[in-house]
């Protein structure tokens, strides 16, 4: 039985969290876990690093069905950890959260509804927790535009990534190549397809996530995820094709600009935010896609360790105001 396991029968979501180094960095999003109307059929699995003490509050995880805490050699990436926390997950919903994005109460009560049906994945809709600064809507507009509240409910080719479900048979089907395919869950998601699974995107379950507001944590960060996916979408290809995908990298801002435009007006996001915005976003693409030719020619390189930087802390990341904000609330 895991760490603080209510006795009975065994959990019907566990969420996997990474915190590189305390339980402090991931407080927050534990509260907003504890505030599910079905916490007592959450499993919480932490993940940390061996070289790390965690300094584990119990009395914030008693409200659940249980916890664990599973150490590993070294946070290299976050996919690579979250892979080991699914490993070690007793349920057989997994979902996925992170220190910087905060689900609303009905979220699992919602993915697990949903995981009823016949989808290998399910993933919740994205607001905005720090809409204050163009580069915070920037951020949210390149990684989330398809899932953005309000969305629809039905299949997607892929959903959020860091912020979804799964059915856990299905990942662990991938054997000892989970951690490279969590690695960039957009290639995890379009390989469930090409393996006959469905996704589906849930409105019901809710999420908000933390954006980057400081500019040059928001364009750096950008370069190493253009990079590490563009390196995890070329693994098994020829070099002659990644020669041609990485010649072709200067039109990706054009390509993904007329995507995202398409899927804001969809959701209805307003027209004048999105043109205040433009010129920030056409600047991350333009260094997204940058990292991405890097990504095709070279391979990954450090990127992953770099961009693992990037996805704790958030707040390191932050304008004042919304320091100021989101530390306080």
């Amino acid at each position: 039985m895991p760490s603080g396991a209510s006795s009975g029968d065994s959990p019907d979501l566990s969420v996997v969290i990474v915190t590189p180094d305390r339980f402090e960095t991931i407080r927050k999003t534990i509260r907003h876990l504890k505030a599910q109307t079905v916490r007592e059929r959450i499993e919480v699995v932490i993940v940390a690093p061996e070289s790390a003490d965690p300094d584990i509050d119990k009395d914030e995880l008693r409200d659940f069905w249980g916890y664990r805490v599973v150490r590993t050699a070294g946070i290299v990436s976050v996919g690579a950890a979250n892979a080991a926390g699914v490993r070690r997950a007793r349920a057989p919903i997994v979902a996925l959260a992170e220190d910087h994005s905060f689900p609303e109460p009905g979220w699992a009560e919602a993915l697990l509804e949903a995981h009823r049906g016949p989808w290998a994945a399910v993933g919740p809709v994205m607001r905005n927790a720090n809409p204050r600064t163009f580069v915070s809507w920037a951020d949210l507009f390149v990684a989330y535009a398809p899932w953005l509240d309000p969305a629809p409910a039905g299949p997607r080719s892929h959903l959020p990534g860091h912020n979804s479900s799964y059915k856990r048979d299905v990942l662990l089907r991938y054997g000892d190549d989970l951690e490279q395919m969590m690695t960039s869950e957009s290639v995890l998601h379009w390989d469930l397809r090409r393996r006959g699974h469905q996704l589906y995107l849930e409105p019901r379950a809710k999420t908000a996530h933390t954006n980057f507001s400081l500019p040059s944590s928001w364009l750096v960060s950008k370069f190493f995820s253009g990079r590490v996916f563009a390196s995890a979408r070329v693994r098994n290809w020829p070099y002659w094709k990644r020669l041609v995908f990485g010649g072709a990298s200067p039109l990706i801002p054009l390509v993904r600009l007329r995507q995202i435009l398409g899927q804001l007006r969809e959701s209805r996001q307003p027209v004048g935010l999105v043109l205040r915005v433009l010129p920030v976003l056409l600047a991350g693409l333009a260094v997204s896609a940058a990292g991405e030719m890097a990504g095709y020619l070279l391979g990954a390189g450090g990127a992953r360790e770099r961009l693992a930087v990037f996805e704790f802390h958030r707040t390191l990341h932050l304008c004042a105001a919304d320091q100021k904000e989101l530390t306080t609330c």
